[in-house]
């Protein structure tokens, strides 16, 4: 069985958290002999590096900010790589141009036109947990882009998309709820949700899930789990 993982900038917003979520892989792979995981920049790196361009202009050349903003996920899937190696989890890790994520539009939002699994699937027959950077892939001149807000969730979900398997979404929230849990405490969590009523509440502002990951989740039906870092499996899930 494979499956597709994707863990937010919270979620590896430190070492000791990717040491954890590393050895929580290890355990996953009890159950799960392919696995590939989709990985942020790690907690406000992306914000960081935003500043450090806003140092000499407060309107960067665009091409150069996708450039400079990848440098956060090129972080985190070496760092993860690198924690799931030093356990005995044979792990690689690939920029989202390396692994032929395809993409077209503007720089800032591009959209995702391809993805050529053929790295992946040689990895995956190796034993070996691939480990991808979320949010970034590379245009028809070659340029290194990025997919705008939600980014890592729109790569993950094409990702189960193209390889045929379901998709894990981890991040710091336990699930979609009905309401803003922090703004009303009233608020349910809904156990399952349909793409289209996750759709909707996507469109309408729900931050949870970006809608254009929602859309692709329809498109190939892929079934989207969305819960707490670590394994908990008390979350959402989005299906057809």
């Amino acid at each position: 069985m494979r499956i597709v993982l994707k863990y937010g900038g919270t979620s590896v917003g430190s070492l000791e958290k990717i040491q954890k979520i590393a050895s929580y892989i290890k355990e996953l792979k009890n159950s799960f002999n392919e696995i590939v995981v989709v990985v942020s920049a790690m907690g406000k790196m992306t914000d960081e590096l935003l500043n450090k361009a806003s140092f000499f202009t407060k309107e960067p050349n665009k091409r150069e900010i996708d450039m400079l903003l990848s440098i956060g996920e090129q972080q985190s899937i070496a760092l993860l790589s690198i924690a799931l190696n030093s356990i005995g989890c044979e792990a690689i890790s690939y920029t989202g141009t390396q692994v032929g994520i395809e993409t077209f539009g503007d720089h800032g939002d591009s959209q995702i036109k391809n993805i050529d699994i053929e790295k992946i699937e040689s990895k995956l027959k190796e034993q070996k947990i691939v480990v991808v950077a979320g949010f970034q892939g590379v245009n028809s001149v070659g340029d290194i882009t990025t997919l705008g807000r939600g980014g890592s969730d729109t790569t993950a979900v094409a990702l189960a998309g193209r390889l045929g398997c379901q998709c894990r979404i981890y991040t710091d929230v336990d699930g979609v709820y009905t309401e803003d849990p922090k703004k009303n405490r009233l608020a349910k969590k809904i156990g399952k949700i349909s793409y289209d009523e996750m759709e909707k509440m996507s469109a309408s502002g729900a931050k949870v899930m970006e809608l254009r990951s929602v859309k692709i989740g329809k498109e190939y039906k892929v079934p989207i789990f969305i819960g707490e870092s670590l394994g908990n499996e008390d979350g959402t899930y989005i299906v057809d």
